[in-house]
């Protein structure tokens, strides 16, 4: 019997401090990385619309994953650590990335 994979969703929200050095550092090089996961980026935006709460970034995303098994093991991989490094500790300075399981 095989078992039904369902997709995880990761929401995305980060603050970058430089827009055009986060794309020239970090963006052209982590998109190739998530298609290699087989990870798709669904929407992107510097103009996220709140409706509630507050919203502490500049850039609001949400990544769709294979799998959770797969979203945790891309954001521990050896492919994604030192963007993900740079990502946190030098191109934004607030963030977060929420891993939501699909239904």
């Amino acid at each position: 019997m095989n078992e039904l994979v369902t997709p995880a969703y990761g929401l995305v929200q980060i603050n970058i401090t430089n827009p055009q050095e986060f794309m020239e550092r970090y963006a052209q090089y982590v998109f190739p990385i998530l298609a290699k996961w087989g990870i798709e980026m669904l929407a992107g935006s510097d103009h996220p619309i709140t409706k509630e709460g507050t919203f502490q970034g500049n850039w609001s995303a949400v990544l769709r994953f294979p799998s959770m098994q797969i979203a945790e093991e891309w954001y521990e991989s050896e492919d994604y650590a030192p963007y993900k490094s740079m990502r946190m500790n030098e191109l934004t300075d607030s963030g977060s990335l929420v891993f939501v399981q699909g239904m």
